[in-house]
């Protein structure tokens, strides 16, 4: 920090060293104390107990006072959150934007505190702390502060007996039925479904006993009535047990931007749907630039970030990236957003799925029921007779193979023997030093 702030002043030394003598009482001095002198104000200091009946109601606020730079600055800020155990290389990092401030919801802080690896309903202890730039450069890094939460379990139960079935959706049964989720108003069920061209049913438990068509296409469900023709593409269907309508529209909600695909070269990213938390999710690969986030790969309905505040705006700002790898999370019903770093995403490689990385890898998701990063799904992967491993960021610098055959990762180990077939994998790394991985 020290050189930083040396460099920047010698800069600014060396700029004064040009201008002429009758600017000399202009000069610019910079106050190398001003990271010291700058506090992260955290007002609550009794332990903090979340309850999920005042998901809206705020639980912390922090602040600081405006720093003094000794020079007319325009400073931006981010805070940081970690466990106190650890030191802020796999922190919540805040965009806070100009303001001085930040205040957080209840569902918010408990958000972030399960996210890191607190336990529902155990008191953890949590770290904060601010950072402030000019100009890109990092001028404050405060000392942090504590924090005592007790956060709840926040996994929702949005499931249903109700799922999509055809060969428009998963070959009319060979995988299990798409799934319809509850709402917020009884009786009327939600699924987000990516179709190709064919027909679709609804049925219940994976099962013909109870199942609806639309016979004459008048959007009523008929009990065994004819196939619904569908053709490709992602859509909500809403399904009303209660007067037996249903509609389909298009649906998707994707990442654009030169963050991404060029502001629309190729494919928006598209976010899938997280019954356990009723947001919208995806885990992705951002480059230096710019995003913001588009309904159905069309410009007709887009959000960015007017202010920094963390909240989508139709039509708004850009979204600014660095370049790395996030868990993006985008809730629909208030508009949040979150963009959380994370160091890997592990990916299938080998003879059986790509030839050994000839073209991009299985990618695994996390297991969303899961409140932090130990579990990693691959879900109704096809792979051939032959090999495979498992690694990290579709690179060999991080990977896992089976020496014993016994079910456990090793770092580097033996390939893994694939015979040809459809698969479902679970990567568990709650014990990092021994990781494990089972195949259904």
């Amino acid at each position: 920090m020290r050189k930083i702030i040396n460099s920047l002043f010698a800069l600014i030394v060396v700029s004064i060293g040009f201008t002429s003598c009758e600017d000399i009482s202009d000069r610019i001095v910079l106050n190398t104390n001003v990271e010291a002198s700058t506090e992260l104000i955290i007002q609550e200091n009794t332990p903090i107990v979340l309850l999920e009946a005042n998901q809206t109601e705020i639980a912390l606020n922090t602040s600081w006072a405006e720093p003094d730079f000794g020079f007319d600055a325009a400073p931006t800020y981010k805070l940081l959150v970690d466990l106190a155990t650890g030191d802020f290389s796999g922190a919540v990092t805040l965009d806070i934007g100009d303001n001085l401030e930040k205040t957080f919801t209840t569902v918010e802080l408990n958000s972030i505190a399960l996210g890191l690896g607190a336990e529902a309903d155990t008191a953890s202890d949590l770290a904060l702390k601010l950072q402030g730039f000019v100009g890109g450069q990092l001028l404050i890094d405060s000392s942090s502060k504590a924090i005592n939460v007790t956060p709840y379990s926040s996994i929702l139960d949005l499931t249903t007996r109700w799922g999509v079935v055809g060969s428009g959706a998963n070959d009319w049964g060979a995988t299990p039925d798409l799934p319809f989720f509850t709402t917020s108003t009884a009786g009327i069920l939600a699924a987000y479904v990516t179709l190709i061209d064919g027909e679709i049913k609804f049925r219940e438990d994976n099962l013909w006993t109870n199942n609806y068509g639309d016979t004459g296409v008048d959007g009523t469900l008929d009990a065994g009535g004819d196939n619904i023709t569908v053709t490709a593409g992602s859509y909500k269907i809403l399904m009303n047990l209660n007067d037996l309508t249903y509609t389909m529209e298009s649906f998707s909600i994707g990442i654009v931007g030169s963050a991404y695909n060029d502001w629309g070269a190729t494919p928006d990213f598209a976010l899938t749907y997280d019954s356990y938390s009723d947001q919208f999710r995806g885990i992705v690969k951002l480059l230096d630039g710019e995003m913001k986030l588009r309904m159905n790969n069309e410009w007709t309905t887009d959000y960015g970030d007017t202010g920094a505040d963390g909240v989508l705006d139709l039509g708004g700002d850009n979204i600014a990236t660095s370049a790395g790898r996030y868990i993006i999370t985008v809730n629909l019903n208030d508009f949040s957003y979150s963009l959380q770093a994370i160091d890997h995403i592990w990916g299938l490689v080998g003879s059986a799925y790509n030839d050994w990385g000839a073209t991009s890898d299985a990618l695994f998701t996390r297991d969303w029921s899961q409140p932090n990063d130990n579990i990693w799904v691959l879900n109704n992967v096809t792979l051939l007779e032959g090999e495979y491993k498992f690694r990290s960021n579709e690179a060999w610098a991080l990977n896992y193979g089976d020496t014993g055959a016994d079910g456990t990762l090793d770092d580097g180990g033996d390939n893994i023997i694939s015979v040809a077939g459809t698969y479902s994998f679970v990567l568990d790394f709650t014990d990092p030093d021994t990781p494990t991985y089972t195949i259904n």
